[in-house]
């Protein structure tokens, strides 16, 4: 056994680990939704906090009527501000009964009946960003409501949060007991874990087995044992800990591998020295493993950790749902929406189906472009299922020119990137009920060459072959074809030369190697045969964009 000292070698990998993100993906998400980019319709860009059920019901019928449902925009996504300003009787979120009186469940209900599915919203946070009740430390029962009022996507927002504690509680005991059994049948000291990485034990007499174990914050270590339980159910786990410190700590349980727990210990001032903390886990007859560790060295892994929390629990919430009323299950769409200031394209993939990169858009071009450029970067990281988010669409609206709205829809759809309108889609529906096909912004919006770019199978981010004044696009499309988009960022006229037979040099384009091919230019409707280049002159802040076979 080591006296308790301080650890140098500890202190340099706590400094090191919070400067960067452990928790990378290994794997997807896997919920079978998303599986190209989402889209749909949402009510923050223009409508903020003045939302209620009937506007909602209004865009359901627009988005219908208008022909945008039939386009693939699928989701209407309620925003923050819907919620009442306090949880009910029983915890439970709800909605705010004077703007949306039949309830969250009814409105989708009414989305529903129309082709569409209804989106809600909430915050990894004590409060959402308009300070309405939020769902950290909440994810199982708001998970649950979610599935019960049928939610089909799911924006999680990063206002309020609050970081994990990198620090692990000091183990004493480990217990196990079943309920109402009123002793524990399985008793762990010290000596009984398996140490790994800086885990350690120390000695001290003021603890009923004379040590604990510490070293295990941070990442730096863990404990594992292996236990015997009679039948499979659900044990009363008890963590003997040592007291110390008024900062809360935290643990993660892992149980065989797959089952992961959450275990926070507040931080204490009391006389005793030893103290409890207690969770339910569930046990497989026989043989089970468990592992405790605290992974939290960064506030990118606590935001990793999270979210992927909450991503568990949604896909657990619309099974069981599912499973228990008879019906076909609904997975959510989950929106990780944490601004990418931690990094989210290592971890996304594992913990949702979209994340945003970049803060929020604004309706001013010099917005547009500045997420553009931070997105365009980050094409190794999309794929069907997972996706790069620079956030909703402004086309329609702010001081957009007509060539910028037409940009910033064409770079999305090269992007790969989910597109969720913004605009006030009722003013596509004229008063005799007919749809204003003349509307330029509708125009762009239902552009379907440029939707099918976006909505691709291959499902892969286009990539910057050349960049300055004028950027040069290139994203592979199903079927040996690439989209090609030549993007004018300067205050006039100006082009570029592309020699058609390089592209198909690119190691990531399946281009055939050939001397002439088919150019659809995809804004003008006009195709070129045999052609060996294109000379694309684009306007101020526009774009040109081709289908190359």
């Amino acid at each position: 056994m080591n006296k308790k000292k301080f650890c140098p070698v500890c202190a340099v990998k706590k400094l090191v680990n919070k400067s960067r993100v452990s928790q990378c993906s290994e794997r997807g998400y896997d919920n079978g939704v998303a599986m190209t980019p989402p889209m749909g319709w949402s009510s923050w860009n223009l409508f903020r906090n003045k939302i209620s059920e009937e506007l909602i019901k209004e865009i359901a019928d627009a988005m219908k009527d208008s022909g945008l449902a039939e386009a693939g925009y699928v989701y209407v996504n309620i925003d923050d501000c819907w919620q009442a300003s306090t949880r009910d009787e029983n915890g439970r979120l709800r909605c705010d009964k004077v703007t949306f009186p039949s309830g969250i469940k009814a409105l989708s209900e009414y989305v529903n009946a129309r082709g569409l599915k209804l989106g809600i919203y909430s915050s990894n946070g004590t409060l959402t960003c308009e300070d309405y009740p939020a769902s950290l430390r909440h994810e199982r029962e708001d998970a649950d409501t979610f599935a019960q009022w049928g939610v089909e996507y799911f924006k999680y927002d990063f206002c309020h949060n609050e970081k994990i504690s990198s620090e692990a509680p000091k183990i004493a005991s480990i217990g196990f007991s079943a309920e109402g059994s009123g002793k524990d049948f399985i008793v762990l000291r010290p000596s009984d874990l398996t140490l790994h990485g800086r885990a350690r034990i120390v000695e001290d007499e003021d603890t009923e087995f004379g040590a604990y174990i510490a070293g295990i914050d941070a990442r730096l270590g863990s404990v594992s044992a292996e236990i015997q339980v009679p039948e499979s159910g659900e044990y009363i786990m008890t963590i003997t800990v040592r007291k110390g410190g008024l900062k809360e700590k935290f643990l993660r349980l892992m149980v065989n591998g797959k089952d992961e727990y959450h275990i926070y210990c507040p931080g204490t001032k009391a006389w005793s020295t030893e103290g409890r903390i207690q969770t339910a886990v569930k046990l497989d007859e026989g043989e089970n493993r468990i592992e405790l560790s605290n992974p939290i060295g960064s506030v990118m892994d606590s935001a990793a950790v999270q979210y992927k929390l909450m991503g568990r629990e949604l896909k657990r919430a619309t099974k069981e749902y599912a499973e228990k009323n008879g019906v076909e299950e609904k997975p959510i769409v989950f929106s990780i929406c944490e601004w990418g200031v931690n990094k989210p394209w290592k971890w996304g993939m594992e913990a949702g189906n979209l994340w945003r990169t970049t803060m929020d858009i604004k309706p001013h071009w010099i917005s547009v472009l500045g997420l553009y450029e931070f997105t365009v970067r980050l094409h190794k990281y999309a794929a069907p299922g997972s996706w790069n988010d620079p956030d909703m669409l402004e086309v329609g609206n702010g001081d957009l020119t007509f060539e910028e709205n037409r940009s910033h829809f064409s770079l999305w759809c090269m992007l790969c990137a989910p597109l969720i309108l913004g605009n006030d889609v009722r003013k596509f529906i004229k008063a005799d009920g007919s749809i204003d096909t003349d509307n330029k912004i509708y125009q762009i919006l239902t552009n379907r060459d440029m939707i099918a770019i976006d909505q691709d199978p291959l499902g892969v981010q286009c990539r910057r072959i050349k960049t300055g004044k004028v950027d040069v696009l290139v994203k592979p499309l199903q079927g040996s074809r690439a989209a090609v988009c030549v993007l004018n960022k300067s205050g006039k006229p100006d082009g570029t030369h592309i020699e058609l037979g390089k592209l198909a040099n690119l190691g990531y384009v399946n281009l055939k190697k050939k001397s002439g091919y088919t150019v659809y230019d995809v804004w003008e409707k006009r195709t070129a045969e045999n052609a060996s280049v294109i000379n694309a002159v684009a306007e101020p802040h526009g774009v040109k964009v081709y289908i190359v076979e």
